[in-house]
């Protein structure tokens, strides 16, 4: 019964049911046999090598069948097993082919050419007498079929980790295939080294002996060494990127940009490298092997290497960070309030971590990352050298600098002037002065622009520009933002220092005005070389500044009174639009 007609039987007859699970897994088993036979026939395939009928191997398979009758056919498979990589397989068979095609037509010209068991050949007449010496030539006997031995013939792969046995069978009354002549053939070929004994021992009684390819030995391939590696316990690179719930809320609490590690707490480990290991061919020869490369430990400051010099170490409790050629610990400020009288003002090396608010009139300063989990009120200033969080929010009154050479994450900015080096996202910006070399990102929450004015080189996000009320919103795009704040703070700084300096000189003399008077002009040489130098380099790329306009603006709704600027070019809204978009084309101001 056919696999369809037990199926069919299966599905459709009645039968009890012991029967039917009887059945069906007599089914199954069938499904699984013929599934295997196929993958094997697959594999099998792959490895068989297809002979034209032109091939010389057929003349010699005939010849012997005419001498000893029954002869199974020719096959020529490079893997009966199912054990040699595929890529080899595919890659020895024409070379193979060719090979064996080498093998088969010598043994044709031997065997055409009259040589007897001993290797004899007919004699020539010793005197030299041709047909034409005028004296009838003796008659001599002729001479009989070629009498030859079975031959073993070996076939090396390229790298000569495999060997491959092919005999041809015995013409005339020539020695058969035995155990002893196989051995002898192998030790004249040299292949000592992973000869499979047990086919060796079976194969001069094997039926198929003859005109079949038999994998007779396999050498040991050489296994480089694996190179080292660092398995680290921090990440590398913290991603700043805050998710939207499905209330079109963030969650400032959940950047987690400091990552804190305790004294002697493990932050990578070294896994070394490991030795090559040496193969052999199957003529006894060593393949050598490369040993895996070292990768020292990124150590950085306030790190230590582990005795074993396996793991490196924190030295101090603080902030992991990788600089990008190493670890290094910063300290950790842990202020567990506010940041008030009890505290005073704060500059530190490392990073900060303020669980209450900044109160007006202080200043906090970080060489690191600063966390705040309240807010930044008016009157205040944060500096920090890598990225800024305040959850709840900055609220300023006009005289709030919050400076950021990293980006900036807040709940919303209110009256205060932000300076951001790369990136800002917020909830809302009401009457804030934005500075920002990166992106302006308004779309979560209110995600609304009111008043001020933003300054972005790359992008401003909204959801919505501007008010119904028609207050002025500026939105400038492209150029240098942080630069041009730098430049704005340094005037100030000069106009400061001239209206001392002036109000100095009309005093009268004394030993405090000479002191006074030398400070200040020495502070205001500072801000003048400042000024120029950094007018210098604005003036060197102000050509690639008027090249590059790829600023953008995008928001759901702009409404009137909203101005948007590139460079000199200004355009001032009218009218409410939406689903805005503005781009500089060909120096000019495209709404779309």
């Amino acid at each position: 019964m056919s696999l369809k007609d037990k199926i069919t039987s299966l599905l459709f007859s009645p039968k009890p049911q012991l029967e039917e699970e009887e059945e069906f897994d007599t089914v199954q088993a069938s499904v699984t046999e013929e599934v295997t036979q196929t993958q094997t026939n697959g594999i099998l395939d792959q490895a068989l090598l297809e002979l034209p009928s032109e091939h010389p191997i057929h003349r010699l398979y005939d010849q012997r069948r005419k001498q000893s009758g029954y002869l199974p056919s020719p096959r020529i498979c490079l893997d009966e097993d199912g054990v040699l990589p595929p890529e080899l397989l595919q890659r020895e068979k024409n070379r193979i082919q060719t090979i064996l095609k080498g093998m088969c037509n010598a043994r044709l010209k031997e065997a055409k050419g009259g040589k007897n068991k001993g290797g004899g050949k007919a004699k020539a007449d010793p005197k030299g007498k041709g047909k034409g010496d005028g004296k009838k030539k003796k008659k001599e006997p002729e001479e009989g079929p070629p009498v030859l031995d079975a031959l073993p013939c070996f076939i090396l792969s390229a790298d000569k980790l495999y060997a491959w046995l092919i005999v041809f069978p015995p013409i005339g009354p020539g020695e058969e295939l035995s155990r002893d002549l196989l051995y002898q053939a192998l030790m004249e070929h040299g292949i000592s080294f992973g000869v499979d004994t047990r086919l060796v021992d079976r194969l001069s009684r094997d039926e198929k002996r003859y005109f079949n390819l038999f994998l007779i030995a396999r050498g040991k391939p050489a296994f480089d060494g694996k190179n080292g590696n660092i398995v680290d316990h921090f990440p590398r690179v913290i991603e700043r990127v805050l998710e939207v719930d499905e209330f079109d809320q963030v969650d400032y609490t959940a950047l987690n940009l400091i990552r804190n590690v305790k004294k002697g707490q493990e932050i990578c480990r070294l896994i070394k490298p490991t030795e090559g290991e040496p193969g052999r061919t199957v003529l006894d020869q060593e393949l050598p092997a490369k040993s895996g490369k070292s990768v020292p430990l990124p150590k950085g400051r306030n790190t230590e290497i582990s005795d074993d010099e396996v793991s490196l170490l924190a030295s101090i409790a603080g902030h992991v960070e990788f600089t990008g050629r190493s670890f290094q610990v910063k300290p950790v400020l842990d202020i567990p309030g506010n940041v008030d009288f009890s505290t005073g003002n704060i500059n530190f090396l490392g990073d900060i971590n303020i669980q209450g608010d900044v109160l007006s009139g202080f200043t906090v300063r970080a060489m690191g990352n600063i966390q705040v989990a309240g807010a930044v009120e008016a009157g205040s200033t944060v500096e920090a050298g890598g990225d800024l969080v305040v959850v709840k929010g900055i609220l300023g009154d006009g005289t709030t600098v919050i400076r950021s050479h990293r980006s900036v994450f807040s709940k919303y900015i209110e009256n205060s002037t932000i300076y951001v080096r790369e990136n800002l996202q917020t909830d809302c910006i009401i009457n804030g002065h934005i500075y920002c070399d990166g992106e302006v990102q308004v779309r979560s929450g209110r995600g609304s622009i009111m008043g001020g004015r933003i300054w972005a080189a790359k992008l401003v996000s909204a959801r919505a520009i501007g008010s119904q009320s028609e207050c002025r919103t500026a939105i400038a795009l492209g150029g240098l933002p942080c630069t041009n704040f730098e430049r704005e703070v340094i005037q100030h700084e000069l106009k400061g220092l001239e209206m001392e300096l002036e109000r100095l000189e009309c005093q009268l003399d004394s030993p405090t005005k000479t002191s006074l008077l030398s400070k200040t002009r020495m502070k205001l040489s500072v801000a003048e070389l400042k000024l120029k130098q950094l007018e210098d380099d604005l003036a060197d790329i102000q050509m690639e500044l008027e090249q590059d306009n790829n600023g953008r603006l995008e928001c759901s709704i702009a409404y009137p009174g909203t101005e948007i600027s590139f460079g000199d070019e200004m355009v001032r809204l009218r009218h409410e639009s939406r689903q805005c978009v503005a781009k500089l084309i060909n120096g000019e101001i495209i709404l779309m």
